[in-house]
């Protein structure tokens, strides 16, 4: 009895040591797009009320939990039923990143701002009257793309767990969804938090931390305009990635520049580096561009074909 006690222990430990060594493994890789979802996330979510962010966050944070019991029992079942169907789905998500990342583009560009006292006026009450909506929306929006980073994510962990026992993908899955939804959402709370934080030491009477404040005032809203720039490219990016790892032809061609780059006299091992990501960034803008001149061309015949049907039953 005792040696069987012994024994099973033993195994435990062992599975245990596989599973802290595996998803060490799995979180290394996932570490780019971590930086992705953590920077995506952090520019979804901004522009609300400051009472209202971490109410925000913290329902953003619980629709990543719930996208994450969705995908690690079905990345585990697609791969022991269909495991070729993970790429196709993988790119589909893509190609939906890239198309988000191009309409926000497209809306900044023709966003008009508002050029009087009263048309500003306006907007902002405007806002205030739909704020539950505008909240809404965000959420909706942040755990949207928070649902394809999180796929690749789990898939990415999966690969690297492919071929261990079933149990153990179980747990490193698990792990990795539990440490990365609360590492991302922790920074994210702490973000959009941070000129709450200068606010609140401006306020002290120590004049070291009031400078401190004052920084971090100013740093607040600059970082989080960083953010929405750095948010939007890291959907081209990430979309990109997907795409151009789950076609041959463009991962071999990176494969070749990357190759060629690294060829250029004192400067090869810098252009090398870079290479893949600004091939990365440029499919993900075209492929985000083909989306949305499809979508639109939907979106044109759609009514009509409605209309033409009403016609005949009349």
């Amino acid at each position: 009895m005792a040696s069987s006690l012994l024994i099973l222990l033993d195994d435990i430990a062992t599975v245990l040591d596989d599973v802290a060594v595996m998803s060490k493994m799995a979180a290394k890789k996932t570490a780019g797009v971590l930086g992705d979802d953590l920077a995506l996330n952090a520019q979804q979510v901004s522009g609300v009320r400051s009472e209202r962010e971490l109410p925000v966050v913290w329902a953003v944070a619980k629709g990543s939990f719930v996208n994450k019991l969705i995908l690690v029992p079905a990345a585990l079942l697609i791969s022991v039923v269909a495991p070729w169907l993970i790429t196709p789905l993988l790119m589909i998500g893509g190609l939906f990143l890239c198309y988000e990342g191009v309409e926000k583009v497209l809306h900044s560009l023709h966003h008009k701002k508002a050029k009087t006292e009263e048309t500003a006026s306006a907007e902002m009450q405007k806002i205030e009257t739909d704020l539950a909506t505008f909240e809404k929306e965000k959420v909706k929006g942040a755990i949207r793309t928070d649902f394809i980073l999180s796929a690749e994510i789990v898939v990415i962990s999966l690969g690297t767990v492919a071929a261990a026992a079933f149990g153990t993908k179980v747990m490193v899955l698990s792990v990795i969804a539990i440490v990365m939804t609360v590492g991302v959402y922790g920074f994210v709370a702490m973000i959009v938090k941070i000129d709450d934080l200068g606010l609140y030491l401006t306020e002290q009477a120590s004049s070291f931390k009031q400078k401190i404040g004052r920084g971090l005032l100013a740093f607040a809203p600059k970082l989080m305009k960083t953010l929405t720039i750095v948010g939007t490219i890291a959907m081209f990016l990430v979309g990109g990635g997907i795409i151009t790892h789950g076609v041959p032809l463009l991962h071999h061609f990176i494969e070749g520049s990357v190759d060629y780059a690294e060829h250029i006299p004192t400067v090869g091992s810098i252009f090398g580096a870079l290479t893949p990501t600004l091939i990365n960034l440029v499919i993900g803008f075209i492929a985000g561009l083909i989306v949305l001149c499809v979508v639109s061309m939907i979106q044109k015949v759609w009514p009509k074909s409605d209309k033409s049907s009403s016609n005949k039953t009349h």
